[in-house]
């Protein structure tokens, strides 16, 4: 059974006491492997590091595409009531706050006072990266193939700054690159134009693509010169939830509101497959949140 992301209500909480009737919850995806391995014997799955552990809708186990879906308690995150079905976006804002806590974590290498940041990419993913980057603070600035339509203005509507085109034609040199792409060319670029001391975290998952035009060893001398970090983000810990929780929180509602731009009903679900040319995040709604 397909769906990795969730929301519902409870409708039995349980004898944890952790839940009651009525919460909106959020289903986490991930689950420790059997054996444990020493990550997730400690609790920090998304770290697993011999790849038995289980993710509902995406490896092993079924996921949350259904009417009603059963949970551990402990696997049920609560969502702000007020986000209503916005809470949809919780599973996928974790993605990226485990991305900026890898930024971060390798950050504080060094000195460092990061001021801008480029984020590849304006899908779901991309979009709440430079939410939460705005919510650190800083200058964002988005790439997208996107020349008009909901994209950019979604962009500009919280502050940041737009682009379309190439990585190396944005006019200065980002201190974090938030990758969302995974495109092969668009990393390569983003390889050269990420300024020194500067950090890249890959979060798009793509395969093949074009070869890049540079030798990997030159690449490889010019990382190593500028003192730049390449590092992977996938999954997210408990923590990440709830501190994704929090970014949900305190985001404007009516611009949250627009990244869903179509919700479909289960008897629908080839046309939510349809990708159009103004979706963002497409929904299959069960019922009334």
């Amino acid at each position: 059974m397909l769906g990795h992301e969730s929301l519902g209500r409870v409708v039995d909480p349980g004898p944890s006491g952790g839940l009651k009737k009525g919460d909106l919850v959020v289903g986490i995806v991930r689950r420790p492997d059997p054996v444990p391995c020493s990550n997730c014997a400690v609790g920090e799955w998304d770290m697993c590091r011999n790849g038995q552990y289980t993710e509902r809708g995406i490896k092993e186990i079924h996921g949350f595409m259904s009417e009603r879906w059963r949970i551990e308690p402990e696997y049920a995150i609560k969502v702000d009531s007020t986000l209503g079905l916005l809470g949809v976006l919780l599973e996928p804002t974790t993605v990226i706050v485990k991305a900026w806590a890898q930024v971060v974590a390798v950050g504080l290498r060094a000195f460092w006072e990061p001021r801008t940041a480029l984020v590849t990419g304006a899908g779901p993913i991309g979009l709440l990266a430079a939410m939460v980057g705005k919510q650190r603070g800083l200058d964002i600035h988005v790439l997208d193939r996107a020349e008009s339509g909901a994209k950019p203005d979604l962009v500009r509507s919280l502050g940041a700054t737009y682009h379309s085109g190439s990585v190396l034609d944005i006019g200065f040199e980002p201190d974090i690159i938030v990758e969302c792409t995974g495109v092969g060319s668009v990393i390569a670029d983003s390889v050269q134009k990420i300024g020194a001391g500067g950090i890249i975290c890959l979060t798009g998952v793509g395969a093949g693509g074009v070869a890049a035009s540079r030798a990997v060893a030159d690449v490889a001398a010019g990382v190593v010169l500028k003192n730049n970090v390449l590092v992977g983000s996938v999954n997210a810990n408990k923590r990440h939830w709830y501190r994704a929780g929090d970014a949900l929180a305190r985001a404007d509602r009516k611009w949250l509101n627009r990244l869903i731009t179509r919700r479909e009903k289960p008897e629908n679900f080839k046309q939510a497959l349809e990708r159009r040319p103004d979706d963002i995040k497409v929904v299959i709604q069960f019922g009334e949140v």
